[in-house]
């Protein structure tokens, strides 16, 4: 049976935007939607072309990386694919996702992670705490993660389970979103988090083309909150309130 997919796309201080969409309209299955949330960053020049063409919610505050999940809820499609702004999705991105998830249902994501110890120690440059999956070290079949990033492929009533319960108001929306949306997975479900399969010679069923290029910079939040502790004081957080990483079970 076919199945409807909406994309939510969003904006901050980089402008990929074009290409991104070209990427998604080149998929092998269409797209019934595409969304763009914009995180507006005062001064910065954004593609008001492209993003007039889709349904587009302009923010004049950055509301984070939460706000996308929220106006997902928008969505009208059986599977939501929330993309981050540095990644160009392979041309069968989305067919492998749809593909994956008949067998391995959840959440699947474009690079996950899963701890090695418990030092929550949240190095992407070093392999010593974290092993990494998807467009940046190949999987053949699907693997079962802590959690992950640059994409979140659901169906859409997880939604639901995303926000059953909400961030607390002590901490920054600028993280932590990725770890929620699995905690609460675990907590509340018996799903997964999955990246599906990279094949390595198969760059079209790739999460991400160019996100060592696009995803490496100072702009990247995960960067920026791996360097202030953020991303381990939030895993810390979830941890202690009762979420099981794969090293621990």
């Amino acid at each position: 049976m076919s199945k409807s997919v909406t994309v939510i796309l969003n904006g901050y201080k980089r402008n990929h935007l074009k290409e991104q969409v070209n990427a998604i309209k080149n998929q092998s299955v269409p797209v019934e939607e595409i969304f763009y949330w914009q995180n507006t960053c005062p001064g910065f020049s954004y593609d008001e072309e492209t993003y007039s063409e889709l349904n587009s919610a302009l923010s004049n505050y950055n509301y984070g990386v939460w706000s996308r999940f929220a106006y997902a809820l928008n969505a009208r499609t059986d599977y939501v694919i929330v993309i981050d702004d540095d990644t160009i999705p392979g041309s069968r991105y989305i067919e492998n996702c749809i593909n994956t998830h008949e067998t391995h249902p959840g959440l699947l994501v474009g690079i996950g992670l899963w701890m090695k110890n418990k030092n929550y120690d949240l190095k992407w440059i070093s392999d010593t705490e974290v092993a990494k999956f998807g467009w940046q070290v190949k999987n053949e079949r699907p693997v079962e993660v802590d959690f992950g990033g640059h994409s979140w492929f659901f169906a859409r009533d997880l939604l639901s389970v995303f926000w059953r319960e909400l961030p607390k108001r002590e901490w920054s929306l600028l993280c932590g979103e990725d770890m929620h949306f699995s905690a609460m997975l675990q907590k509340y479900t018996d799903l997964k988090t999955w990246v599906p399969p990279h094949p390595e010679n198969d760059p079209t069923m790739w999460s991400s083309l160019k996100a060592l290029e696009y995803g490496c910079d100072h702009l990247a939040t995960a960067n920026i909150n791996c360097q202030t502790g953020e991303m381990k004081r939030y895993l810390s957080f979830l941890v202690d309130n009762g979420f099981k990483l794969i090293c621990e079970k």
